[in-house]
């Protein structure tokens, strides 16, 4: 096999795979198999930017001492229904796991919560963790920044000022749950990296170079990069371009403040950046049985979302989707096809596993 040929792997396989190399760098078997289902979900989910094609970057980081394996947040401030958390620069899925829980926790006894979180290794898709509180039946809002991460030009500029800033919001409606989750830019780094390997190219003009011309080659951000290895954002020249213009700016500002500065756990800049990134995240969560809409909300919720999805669809065969129903699907059909990596991918993850000792399955 070439590295440019795509390969097809059934997800359980792969999973074991991952959890192999996170226990091998020192993860417990419970950290490694979180993380490992965490990523290996987001590629069933569809979310490819946040899957697999991040683990050799984690081992990277974790040999550098970026990220600490078996860390557990720690309690800066407790308010009772509001916390302040330090993450320790834990492994991000599993410290960001645990902080949900405690959201939860604190939710069920107070009717809402306030869970502000500082100082996590990359935490990966923002809708596992809206998904995480839904199942509770709780409403939930994300705010997230990305501290060391400087990748995004504000709308007018062609200077990087944001991180990627992801929001996610999960609303529990029974037998039709709706989850929000994008990030502020107009594709997230993750989607660069991806292209940048042979997967899913850019859109026209996701990008931008210094003189303001548009661009879709992942070069602008990473400059020059092997076919297989490491690509480093902060090698180009270039940068994202906010989604929306002003809107997805202004939202990425908001989330900066909210998730990084608010936590203090840092913003994207002005200070350099670091050897890895952090993630900050101010979460809210709702307990509609506390406020005594439960009833009425389950029913106007579902009447309405009902009739927005009733909507005409200009694609008869796609229909009008609500957000977290394309992610559902892609999760069906990928748990039953199999899912297809870019041969650069599977490459990258076959030598870190081969690296540690690790049985790559056959694919």
């Amino acid at each position: 096999m070439t590295s440019e040929s795509a390969i097809s792997i059934q997800a359980p396989a792969l999973e074991a795979m991952i959890r192999g190399i996170f226990e091998a760098i020192g993860c417990d078997r419970d950290e490694a198999q979180t993380v490992a289902s965490h990523l290996v979900e987001s590629n069933l989910a569809g979310h490819d930017s946040h899957g697999v094609v991040r683990v050799p970057r984690y081992v990277e980081w974790h040999r550098e001492g970026y990220i600490v394996a078996g860390r557990t947040p720690e309690v800066v401030t407790d308010g009772g229904a509001f916390m302040l958390l330090d993450a320790q620069r834990g492994f991000g899925q599993a410290v960001t796991k645990k902080a949900v829980a405690m959201g939860i926790d604190r939710a069920r006894q107070h009717g809402a919560a306030v869970v502000a979180l500082r100082n996590t290794g990359h935490c990966g898709r923002i809708g596992t963790y809206a998904e995480q509180a839904m199942a509770e039946g709780l409403l939930s809002i994300h705010f997230v920044n990305v501290a060391g991460s400087v990748l995004v030009a504000p709308y007018g500029g062609v200077d990087r000022r944001f991180s990627t800033a992801p929001i996610a919001i999960g609303v529990p409606l029974k037998d039709r749950p709706v989850v929000l989750d994008f990030a502020t830019s107009l594709v997230a780094e993750g989607k660069v990296l991806v292209a940048s390997n042979g997967g899913k190219g850019l859109p026209d003009g996701a990008l931008i170079e210094p003189d303001g011309s548009l661009s879709n080659d992942p070069h602008t951000l990473y400059g020059d990069y092997p076919p297989v290895g490491p690509r480093i954002p902060g090698n180009g020249l270039g940068a994202i371009r906010a989604f929306g213009e002003h809107k997805g700016s202004g939202l990425a500002l908001m989330c900066e403040l909210l998730a990084g500065a608010f936590t203090a756990g840092g913003c994207a800049g002005p200070t350099a950046t670091r050897g890895c990134i952090t993630n900050g995240l101010l979460s809210i969560y709702l307990s509609p049985a506390h406020f005594g809409t439960d009833a009425e909300f389950q029913r106007m919720g579902r009447e309405y979302v009902d009739w927005v999805a009733a909507s005409r669809p200009i694609d008869p065969a796609v229909g009008v989707l609500m957000p977290g129903e394309a992610e559902a699907r892609n999760r069906t059909a990928r748990l039953r096809d199999g899912l297809i990596l870019p041969g650069n991918i599977w490459e990258d993850l076959r030598r870190t596993a081969t690296t540690l000792g690790v049985p790559v399955p056959a694919v």
